[in-house]
């Protein structure tokens, strides 16, 4: 095996699998996908440690582990259409190609969009239209959505993304509210009302544009 192959069957045998990540079709995608290719040049030797990597501009890919569990949970069917919300260089948008059907992977910064493009391209990978616009409305055009990801967390789920997922839809994202821990989130779509359940913990960074609304004191 490469370094790389290497690096990528220890992530995924001191990361995952101790974690309780036990589904097959997710850990050959995360084999599969080539962590490398979407992380800068200078920390591509870094690429699969157990922590969240800066992507510029306040951006990170998401640690491995928080990133299977949440995929885990969210249970993709090779039936599924998926929407990767802030898919910044496009790495979970790749994981869940792998598993789902198609993908929106929406991203509002030309240059992460820019290069998920040139990763997926490297990967032959057709199943994801990488989508350049603001994050916070979701992409409604190709609504609704079997489960929607979150590459980073958020102070809250806006409603007008929770809204676009299809009855029996899962949303996945590290919820939130302040500085602290945040929590790993499945939010389910049941007869047009959203049911939530909190996983476990995460100290996921916010996604900008998803931050805590300021609290003014009187």
């Amino acid at each position: 095996m490469t370094g790389y192959e290497t690096a990528r069957t220890c992530m995924i045998e001191s990361q995952l699998r101790p974690n309780k990540v036990t589904d097959k079709r997710l850990l050959d995608a995360f084999f599969t996908i080539r962590r490398e290719l979407f992380v800068p040049e200078h920390l591509q030797a870094v690429a699969y440690v157990d922590e969240d990597l800066p992507l510029g501009n306040g951006r990170h890919l998401m640690e491995p582990m928080v990133a299977a569990r949440l995929l885990q949970a969210a249970a993709v069917e090779r039936t599924d259409t998926a929407l990767i919300v802030g898919a910044g260089t496009g790495y979970e948008a790749a994981l869940v190609a792998v598993l789902a059907r198609s993908v929106i992977a929406l991203e509002e910064d030309p240059e992460l969009a820019r290069r998920a493009r040139a990763a997926l391209v490297e990967h032959s990978i057709v199943a994801v239209n990488v989508v350049e616009a603001p994050l916070p409305q979701g992409h409604k055009v190709r609504a609704p959505y079997d489960v929607i990801f979150f590459c980073g967390a958020v102070a809250e789920v806006p409603t007008e993304i929770g809204s676009q997922l299809v009855d029996g839809g899962r949303l996945m994202a590290v919820v939130k509210s302040g500085s602290g821990m945040g929590h790993a989130t499945l939010t389910t779509r049941i007869d047009g009302g959203l049911a939530r359940r909190v996983l476990f913990d995460a100290a996921t960074p916010l996604l900008p544009g998803f931050l805590p609304k300021p609290v003014f004191a009187f």
